[in-house]
């Protein structure tokens, strides 16, 4: 979501008028992530004798590096949760009813924005409606008819890690090449076939959920999205919003409450409770490797501000020390 590719008012307004969704009046980039750029927009959206005009937001995305074969995966699949009353983006479509759009040479797309805020501390209330929810968009997209894998997944590690290496301490790289090889040893095991799977989120951090109050309105940001185990997208969620940032460590009553929540909704199969503390290292594992890879080899933007990998590499200690403990 930081800015790579600026954009003029005279082009978001073009877009906004071919998608009927009304007269722009305000365009504003948005600092924050390190994947695509995104700007907010404001309409004004007219209105008639039954109905008052009135100010529309949306959310503007311009992909710098998913490609045009890629994106339908992500933005139908946002469609379809959202027809299944999950409150997620809707993209908007043009006459024609595609939703992938073309702006200043790159691939685009245009959402809704979800009303609320992001909860940066959340409590264990928080992480109830997180999980509840988790659990019924899994259920949600079982009938969804695309299918990609997950970009982010084990191959994109092997393929990632020899050139972070070189940037890493004798400790640090010694961590990653042994969980690297950990996790290509789960991943060709009985139990981690027999893992459900469908589309996930793959990214659904803290900042990518809006609350209004304790009460959840939404997931946004599906463009990590794939195929993936439910155990990985879960682990995904708990290494995020039920971690102490100081420590790195798990904090239980959170834990607890996200998980109980999710399997009031969609009960945990066998091999997914087996394979539920290896799922916490390759999450960890995942987001260290793709926060490695983002400082040292850092691409240019506008607005950028990169992620610490060093939170992540806590995470993973965490994790690896708690299941030797177990």
């Amino acid at each position: 979501m930081a800015v790579f590719t600026e954009v003029s008012a005279d082009e978001a307004r073009k877009l906004m008028r071919q998608l009927r969704l009304g007269e722009l009046l305000e365009l504003r980039g948005i600092a924050g992530g390190i994947e695509n750029t995104n700007y907010f927009a404001t309409t004004w959206q007219e209105g008639d004798a039954d109905t008052p005009g009135r100010q529309a937001e949306f959310v503007l995305t311009l992909f710098e590096r998913l490609t045009a074969e890629q994106l339908p995966f992500y933005l139908y699949l946002m469609q379809h949760l959202a027809a299944r009353g999950i409150p997620v983006p809707d993209p908007a479509p043009d006459r024609t009813g595609n939703v992938l759009h073309q702006l200043c040479g790159k691939p685009a797309a245009v959402v809704n924005r979800l009303r609320g805020a992001s909860e940066l501390k959340p409590g264990a209330a928080h992480c109830r409606a997180l999980g509840e929810m988790l659990a019924r968009m899994h259920l949600a997209g079982r009938d969804f008819s695309r299918i990609q894998p997950n970009l982010r997944g084990l191959a994109w590690w092997n393929e990632v890690v020899p050139s972070v290496l070189p940037h890493l301490e004798p400790a640090q790289a010694t961590l990653l090449r042994s969980e690297l090889a950990y996790q290509n040893h789960v991943a060709a095991s009985p139990d981690y076939t027999a893992l459900p799977r469908g589309p996930v989120h793959a990214d659904l951090f803290r900042d990518n959920a809006m609350f209004d109050g304790e009460t959840l309105t939404g997931f946004f940001d599906f463009y990590f999205a794939g195929w993936d185990s439910f155990a990985f997208d879960l682990a995904v969620c708990l290494n995020d919003w039920c971690i102490d940032w100081t420590t790195g460590l798990q904090d239980d009553a959170r834990a607890d409450a996200l998980l109980q929540a999710y399997a009031a909704v969609r009960p945990l199969e066998p091999a997914e409770r087996v394979l539920m503390p290896a799922m916490l290292r390759a999450a960890a594992l995942r987001f260290w490797i793709s926060r490695l890879w983002d400082f040292h080899l850092p691409r240019q933007a506008a607005l950028l501000t990169p992620h610490d990998p060093t939170h992540f590499e806590r995470v993973l200690r965490g994790r690896v020390d708690a299941l030797c403990a177990a």
